[in-house]
């Protein structure tokens, strides 16, 4: 199954696993667009390949999505786009936690809590942030944060799903940058 997962997004991510192939950077980056230009992704919340706080779960009764902060993405970007899913969810694609576009380009960031300007919606059919709810049991899952490079604006209204986003984005992704955080429970 890992055969599946591309070269350059194994060896980017931490103790990869068959899921992982499924995700979004999976499907329409590549090596050339992984950091191009320097474009990274980071939060002050977690180090990539930690554990996220369960402030940021369904643990938490008023949980919001964690601080993220991004570097100047390459010269010709038009929109940057910001997906979060967990490959490890069971399922025939990766569970959406949140769907973003809208962001000025540039460096930025993204505050605890604060949704992206445009919101698509999670795989509950919600808009905004689905907090991590993994069984227990289940083992740890990754929350494999996406933040892509455009050459075009996205041309989206907010409330769209993955398929419609991916579509927009497809052969137009200048870099990606992967941040990942993990989360388990206790079975």
């Amino acid at each position: 199954m890992l055969e599946h997962v591309p070269a350059f997004l194994g060896r980017l991510l931490k103790n990869v696993r068959a899921g992982h192939g499924k995700l979004t950077v999976a499907k329409i980056g590549g090596p050339d667009t992984m950091n191009a230009g320097g474009f990274t992704l980071t939060s002050p919340a977690f180090e990539d390949g930690e554990e996220l706080d369960p402030m940021f779960t369904a643990d938490e009764e008023d949980a919001c999505a964690p601080p993220l902060a991004w570097t100047a993405p390459p010269s010709g970007t038009r929109a940057l786009v910001l997906i979060v899913e967990d490959p490890d969810a069971p399922g025939p694609e990766p569970l959406v936690h949140l769907l973003g576009w809208g962001f000025d380009v540039g460096p930025g960031d993204l505050f605890e809590g604060d949704d992206p300007p445009f919101v698509g919606l999670n795989s509950h059919q919600q808009a905004g942030w689905l907090p991590p709810d993994p069984p227990s049991g289940h083992g740890s899952h990754d929350y494999v944060f996406q933040m892509f490079a455009l050459d075009r604006p996205v041309d989206l209204p907010p409330g769209k799903g993955r398929d419609a986003l991916i579509e927009a984005m497809q052969g137009h992704v200048l870099a990606a940058a992967v941040l990942t955080g993990t989360y388990a429970r206790e079975g």
